[in-house]
């Protein structure tokens, strides 16, 4: 079986089982927190959000709904978030009121977040919390309170488990890291 991906990558990083019991943690820490909720609206920012949303929301044993929103920092071949952010799509529900959980893959120089909340927070939710996956505090810019956090990271690009390479392999199990200088389509 051809494993395309393996020219690309440094390190595992994070590994599946790791990964899931992390998930599996995090989750019962929002159980704990949101026992009494009866209004929490998790929001995954697309796309890498998925795969952590999908198996977070398997041991999320309070009521919850889910809605999505697409943000846009980086550009196909961008290793490094351009600090400019546009929305590419939008919440469909209406957050007046509602505990709000924002579900990310990884927060870097906090640009980004700090954009969501500023714009969540004029929609008057009941409360905003962060759940990242991964963390990079090396590269932070703009200070952003973060909730609960899966594993504070080094400052290397990482791939898998919902993140991209170039929009290819967040199908991985695992946390990767990146060979340095490497593109999509580079021979090693």
């Amino acid at each position: 079986m051809s494993q395309p991906y393996k020219r690309y990558l440094q390190e595992i990083l994070i590994d599946s089982e790791t990964l899931q019991n992390r998930v599996v943690e995090l989750a019962a820490s929002i159980n704990e927190d949101y026992a009494d909720t009866r209004k929490l609206l998790l929001v995954c920012i697309l796309k890498g959000g998925v795969m952590f949303l999908a198996d977070l929301v398997r041991h999320i044993t309070v009521p919850h709904s889910i809605d999505f929103m697409a943000i846009s920092s980086y550009g196909d071949g961008v290793r490094e978030s351009s600090g400019r952010v546009r929305i590419d799509m939008d919440l469909r529900q209406d957050i007046a009121d509602k505990h709000i959980l924002i579900v990310e893959d990884i927060i870097d120089s906090g640009h980004t977040m700090q954009y969501i909340l500023s714009l969540l927070e004029t929609r008057q939710p009941a409360s905003i919390r962060i759940c990242t996956l991964l963390s990079k505090p090396s590269r932070r810019l703009v200070p952003v309170h973060l909730d609960y956090v899966g594993f504070e990271i080094p400052d290397k690009f990482v791939f898998g488990y919902g993140l991209d390479l170039d929009e290819l392999y967040r199908n991985l199990p695992f946390v990767g890291v990146c060979k340095p200088d490497m593109q999509v389509g580079d021979d090693c």
